[in-house]
């Protein structure tokens, strides 16, 4: 559990600079260079995500169950995951009116996804896991939102191309998740399987 506590520390604490702590992130680019920040960077992420997904692993081969999600809950979840990866797919398609509106669908769609996963898993490394990201995303979401307001931010109006590839697009990766194996390959869950 300790794997799993640190590399979601070290995973969500330096996804976390450029929103909560912006100074802190521009003196470590000056002292380092841009390079060498991004190579820090890059390493951290990297070792985080290893002992993230190492500690997950570990923690669910011995599960401390905290509590059994009611069956409708796992469909709940199913359907929160398409509306997260349609907001994951409006972060990368120019022109659509999702991320003209919402400004930072990708945050969005962490918290969806975090959200739908709680819902569905009641065990403890489920909770740190999905609740750490949840808590993150609340909070950058915020803290980019704030800054939004205080740039005047105002994004381009979207179009309807854009619009319809990103919920096409988003629609087939969560179909790829959902019945394809992504799902199955990356976690060794199959989420038709839990659901029905």
């Amino acid at each position: 559990m300790l794997e799993l506590l640190f590399g979601l520390a070290l995973f969500l604490g330096i996804h976390s600079l450029q929103s909560l702590a912006p100074q802190w992130r521009q003196g470590a680019q000056q002292r380092w260079g841009a390079l060498g920040y991004k190579a820090v960077y890059a390493a951290v992420s990297l070792l985080g995500l290893y002992l993230l997904v190492q500690g997950y692993g570990l923690a669910r081969l011995d599960p401390v169950v905290l509590w059994t999600p009611p069956r409708g809950m796992q469909h709940a979840t199913i359907l929160l995951m398409w509306l997260a990866m349609v907001l994951l797919l409006a972060t990368y398609v120019p022109g659509n009116q999702i991320k003209a509106k919402l400004r930072h669908p990708m945050t969005l769609s962490v918290k969806v996804w975090a959200l739908g996963h709680l819902l569905s898993n009641g065990n403890l490394a489920d909770v740190l896991l999905f609740g750490g990201f949840l808590v993150w995303s609340v909070l950058v979401f915020r803290a980019a939102r704030r800054r939004d307001r205080a740039k005047m931010y105002s994004a381009p109006d979207g179009q309807l191309l854009g619009t319809l590839l990103t919920l096409v697009a988003g629609t087939g990766v969560w179909a790829a998740f959902l019945m394809g194996g992504w799902h199955v390959w990356l976690v060794g869950v199959m989420p038709f399987t839990r659901a029905g």
